[in-house]
Formats: C-alpha cells, sequence, structure tokens
C-alpha cells in the first residue's frame, strides 16, 4: 500500500507524530509567522512537524520541487480590508530550514543535474511514508 492509496491527512497526521522523534523543531518557531500573508503565528504547538510532514508528503508526489515552489504552495492571500487580497508566498526560511532537517535524516536529497532541479524523496523517506498505517 503506497501513499497514493491513503488519505493525506491522515498520512501527514502521523508522519508529523514519527517526525517529532526524528527532527528537532528550531526555538524560534513559536514567535514567527508562516508567510507575509499571515496576521499571527499558528496556534497548534505542533505546526512545525505537521509542516515537514506536509512537505516530505509533497516532495514524494510532486519531486523534484524546490523552495519556491513549495513557498508558492503555503502561501495565501492576504487580507487588505477594503482593498482587494494580495497573494503572499509562504515563508522560505522555514521552508529551507525544514528541507535541511529532512536532509540531514536521509529522507531526501538534492537534484542539481538535469533540466529539473529540486528535492527528491530516497527510498528511505518513501519507506518512511509507505509505512505508516
Amino acid at each position: 500500500m503506497t501513499i497514493y492509496d491513503k488519505e493525506p491527512n491522515e498520512v501527514i497526521e502521523k508522519a508529523a507524530q514519527e517526525l517529532k522523534k526524528v527532527i528537532k523543531a528550531p526555538e524560534w518557531y513559536i514567535f514567527v509567522k508562516t508567510g507575509a500573508g499571515r496576521e499571527r503565528p499558528p496556534e497548534n504547538k505542533d505546526w512545525w512537524y505537521i509542516r515537514a510532514a506536509s512537505i516530505l508528503r509533497k516532495i514524494y508526489i510532486n519531486g523534484p520541487i524546490g523552495t519556491s515552489k513549495l513557498s508558492k504552495k503555503y502561501g495565501n492571500k492576504k487580507n487588505m480590508g477594503h482593498k482587494p487580497g494580495k497573494f503572499y508566498n509562504g515563508s522560505t526560511k522555514i521552508i529551507r530550514t525544514i528541507l535541511q532537517q529532512l536532509e540531514q535524516q536521509q529522507l531526501i536529497k538534492q537534484e542539481s543535474k538535469g533540466v529539473h532541479k529540486g528535492r527528491l524523496i530516497t527510498p528511505k523517506g518513501k519507506s518512511f511514508l509507505d509505512k505508516i498505517k
């Protein structure tokens, strides 16, 4: 059974619980917003691990994928009051830090050859996500 056969929310929640054992969130994650379009930091205390699991799943499905495309996927429309809303990308600092943490655990690797550049999932990362029930 692969990741394509499972419900995305369940996979992300369970992967976040497993990633909590493997990676460590930086001390500044409590204070930051997840993008310029947000008004406040996330209320969920485990948002770092949920975002890491979500990024890992996106790399599995869409890889190779880079920081700028991931930033676009995690962006949102900012409320501008009476003016029309404007789209802002998500925080690339958060995405880069999570990608570096996942690379240290050898769940993803950097692909710099060929036309498509970005991060790819490793066999260890594939088995990590496929084993989640």
